[in-house]
Formats: structure tokens, C-alpha cells, sequence
């Protein structure tokens, strides 16, 4: 499932009639909240869901699989997502 996806779903199950436009938006303001509170608290958390969090990855060496030569890879952060007991149990109906 893709954004707009997301969007047209929302927009059909919703009781209220409901533009895709301001449905669009809200999914918009729904991702910004992660990525604030992310970068806020280093993670997001939402019970029976699941959990989005900062994982830091320390600098590194690597290789260059064409000529071989070593390379350093910087320090970074990634985010991870841990999936809630609920929705665990949802996927494996």
C-alpha cells in the first residue's frame, strides 16, 4: 500500500464524508508527527501498533565490491519499527 492508497482507503471507510484532499493532508500531518517525535524523543510509540525508533550505526570500513579499495562509511542513524502484539496477531490470522 502506497500513500495515495492509504488515502483513497481512508477516504471510503470514513463515515463522514470526507475530501481525499484534506484526508491527503491529514496523513501528511500524521507522518510529520512521526518524524518529530522521532527526532524529538528518538522514537514513536503507539500502543497495539507498533513502535518507530532512532537505531545509531557506528562509522564503519567497507569495500568497494569493483576495485576492492576500502572505504569509510559514516556514522548514521536508521530508523527501525517493531510491530505491536496486536498487529502481529492481525497479519497472522
Amino acid at each position: 500500500m502506497n500513500k495515495s492508497e492509504l488515502v483513497d482507503f481512508i477516504s471510503e471507510k470514513s463515515e463522514a464524508e470526507v475530501s481525499k484532499t484534506l484526508v491527503s493532508g491529514i496523513v501528511d500531518l500524521v507522518f510529520e508527527g512521526i518524524e518529530t517525535g522521532l527526532k524529538k524523543d528518538g522514537e514513536a510509540r503507539f500502543v497495539g501498533f507498533g513502535t518507530f525508533k532512532i537505531a545509531h550505526r557506528k562509522a564503519s570500513t567497507g569495500r568497494n565490491p569493483r576495485s576492492g579499495e576500502s572505504i569509510k562509511i559514516p556514522a548514521s542513524n536508521r530508523v527501525k519499527f517493531t510491530a505491536g502484539k496486536e498487529l502481529k496477531e492481525s497479519v497472522n490470522e
